[in-house]
């Protein structure tokens, strides 16, 4: 997903951050719905209000992100980002020492952070669509288990396309024709592959397997990998303290998963 992430941020100037969310949903809807064939199955009443409230969540969740790199840094989109599935992972806990996870990983996040007296101003408008984003990547988690607890693997497939329709205005109203350039949609597709095909598929495989709370720790190791994709791909140093901050998110997860199924046995 973050290497997906640099190659969305190059369809930025042509298409804009709504174009390119609604390239890559929409994209990702085809991939996923030809992979998964959905339609084999019959959708109820209540399989059609799950992937509802999962579609919405992921359509608003891509949207409300990209429009966030538009102005602050990759790695700190993510790191507010992730005080949504931080969120779900305090309100499901149910024992002293998950408590001790969610901090760990909260302190491990803050080192990622780049913050300082000789830090840049952030734009506070995108740090209200990462705030934004923080809430419906909750959602996300929990409409997702949800839909894929009725509808299984192809609910990914399913409230994708839901995305897509959710997105699209959005996208067409920015960038028109441009959508449909020959030149760009290569670059779409491969935005589509690595940032939601595969993430979400995966993802939804999770989510039918592990505790809510286990999942949302889990994700936190997003961020670390945000901060290594910086440094090989785009040559971002990082410093002692942004690497503790891996670390504590490492030991963050890693504590996390050992300890959920003692927990639910």
């Amino acid at each position: 997903m973050c290497f997906g992430t640099s190659f969305a941020k190059q369809l930025f100037p042509l298409v804009g951050a709504e174009g390119t969310t609604t390239m890559r949903v929409g994209f990702s809807a085809v991939l996923l719905l030809a992979a998964w064939r959905p339609w084999r199955r019959r959708i109820t009443a209540r399989h059609a209000g799950a992937l509802a409230l999962y579609g919405v969540a992921v359509g608003v969740l891509n949207l409300l992100f990209y429009m966030a790199l538009r102005t602050i840094p990759f790695g700190i989109a993510v790191a507010i980002e992730f005080a949504g599935p931080l969120t779900v992972a305090t309100l499901s806990s149910r024992r002293p020492l998950d408590a001790l996870w969610v901090g760990l990983a909260l302190l491990g996040l803050s080192q990622l952070l780049p913050v300082g007296a000789r830090s840049a101003p952030l734009d506070p408008v995108g740090l209200a669509y990462a705030a934004g984003a923080a809430v419906a990547w909750a959602l996300y988690i929990v409409f997702g288990q949800r839909a894929g607890r009725v509808r299984g693997p192809d609910a990914v497939a399913l409230g994708t396309a839901v995305a897509a329709l959710v997105v699209a205005p959005f996208g067409i109203a920015r960038a028109g024709a441009a959508l449909l350039d020959p030149a760009l949609l290569p670059l779409g597709l491969g935005v589509a592959l690595l940032s939601s095909a595969l993430p979400f598929s995966l993802e939804m495989y999770a989510l039918r397997r592990l505790p809510r709370q286990t999942f949302g720790i889990l994700l936190s190791v997003e961020p670390a990998v945000a901060a290594l994709a910086g440094l090989v791909v785009l040559g971002e140093a990082l410093t002692l303290a942004q690497w503790a901050g891996i670390a504590g998110v490492v030991l963050a997860s890693v504590g996390s998963a050992s300890t959920a199924g003692r927990q639910e046995a």
